[in-house]
């Protein structure tokens, strides 16, 4: 088939470009990823810590600043992230990347201005749709950087920048927060994204798309529905999107109420659960994910389908002492059992992703990612603290304050679910990949 001019064009400076061999560069733009990564969450969770001075200034009550930091904000992220997605597999992930940085950066920064909620809705608007175009475009961009079996452990590193980001995000909103303010510290955490976008542009090269995997079948004109529809018949893929949709449903919904139930259930205050509590549970995580990456990358050179069956593996392992934070009667033995939680199951998502990444066609990958992610922030953001909260509620009239600790255990049961769902997709993760890597094409319909 021919290709239209613009898109011939493209292919040819591609293929003009030699790839980026060099480790030290590869880790070089792995670190501005991770970097970009870590602004992206402390963006989005700086609002959460500015909360109370914010519904102060700006007579905002506590069912719009809900709205705004859960549910629309999920949604608005989810859904421009597909279109985003297209672009990136279509042009230059790098400009689109920057672009996005820049865009939320600035949309951060310019909360510091505004005069009423609307304005401030406007402003989460954009940061939202900024940050769609983070997490695709940054897969994709990595999936050239480092092969197959590196991919895994690329990929953990990235996604420490949602640990890091966070805990800057806490630390920004308490200590800047009171020193100079709520407006000067979205100046403060925004501006800075400004200038990074600004150097990830001018410092990281667009690779050849596809260059360090077997050759697969040519995709680039095929529909984003259309392909998007033909990873969905893949078994695996299925599996590993709904899977990882639950996991996050019951993580994402755990850990937005783990504050509250420290200080609900046992009395303490938000800064005594900041000073002991974030710190077992960032440190861990971050240990657990380097480390289930490395294991993933060893352990798939053997067997591709330990990325799927670790990630099962720590989704389920992790619930145990998940739930023991929840019901351990005493806080300061609750707050230990973040360090198990954390180390098994803060990796889960890395070695998903990989797999995602490993079953699309490289012209694809992007879309690709943009459906994982999908799945995971609708179900996760979108769903999981509001259902927590719905339980709660309901269960208040006969437990009490006790409510919440048996709210948040009934969702984080449904993780088993998850890891069922992931253990399923690995039966039939190594036959897809091998399909793949045969040159089924995509406008093909793969087997169900």
């Amino acid at each position: 088939m021919t290709l239209p001019p613009r898109r011939a064009r493209l292919r040819r400076v591609e293929r003009a470009q030699p790839p980026a061999t060099s480790r030290a560069y590869a880790g070089y733009v792995l670190a501005m990823l991770f970097a970009m990564y870590a602004f992206n969450y402390l963006d989005r969770s700086i609002l959460s810590m500015l909360l109370v001075p914010v519904q102060k200034e700006l007579g905002a009550s506590d069912s719009l600043m809900g709205f705004l930091i859960g549910p629309a904000f999920a949604v608005l992220y989810a859904s421009a992230g597909l279109p985003i997605a297209r672009l990136a597999d279509r042009a230059s992930r790098r400009s689109i990347l920057a672009a996005a940085f820049a865009t939320w950066s600035a949309f951060t920064a310019l909360s510091g201005l505004v005069r009423n909620t609307a304005e401030l809705a406007l402003a989460r608007i954009g940061v939202g749709i900024g940050e769609a175009g983070g997490t695709a475009p940054a897969h994709s961009l990595i999936s050239d950087y480092f092969p197959p079996h590196a991919r895994a452990r690329a990929l953990s590193v990235f996604q420490l920048g949602v640990y890091v980001g966070s805990f800057f995000g806490i630390f920004a909103g308490g200590v800047l927060g009171e020193s100079i303010g709520w407006r000067r510290t979205f100046f403060a955490v925004g501006l800075p994204g400004l200038a990074l976008a600004l150097v990830l542009h001018a410092t990281v090269r667009e690779p050849p798309r596809g260059h360090l995997d077997a050759a697969s079948s040519d995709d680039a004109d095929v529909a984003q529905a259309d392909a998007l529809r033909a990873l969905w018949r893949l078994r695996s893929f299925r599996g590993l999107t709904l899977g990882g949709g639950l996991a996050s449903f019951a993580g994402t919904g755990f850990g937005a109420w783990v504050p509250t139930l420290f200080v609900r259930v046992h009395g303490m205050s938000l800064a005594e659960v900041g000073r002991t509590y974030s710190w077992y549970s960032v440190v861990s995580a971050v240990a657990g994910t380097l480390l289930l990456g490395w294991l993933a990358d060893r352990l798939g050179r053997r067997d591709p389908r330990w990325l799927l069956g670790l990630a099962a593996l720590s989704v389920a392992l992790s619930l145990p002492f998940l739930l023991a934070i929840c019901l351990w009667p005493e806080p300061r033995g609750a707050m230990l059992f973040a360090i198990p939680s954390g180390l098994l199951g803060a990796g889960w998502a890395p070695a998903l992703y990989a797999a995602g990444q490993n079953l699309a066609p490289a012209r694809l990958r992007a879309s690709a990612a943009a459906l994982i992610v999908l799945s995971l922030t609708l179900l996760g953001q979108g769903s999981g603290p509001q259902v927590v909260g719905l339980l709660s509620d309901a269960l208040a009239p006969r437990a009490g304050a006790e409510s919440l600790r048996h709210a948040m255990a009934l969702v984080l049961l449904t993780s088993l679910a998850g890891a069922a769902l992931l253990a399923r997709a690995a039966r039939h993760y190594l036959g897809d990949v091998s399909s793949l890597r045969a040159g089924a094409s995509f406008r093909a319909s793969p087997q169900p």
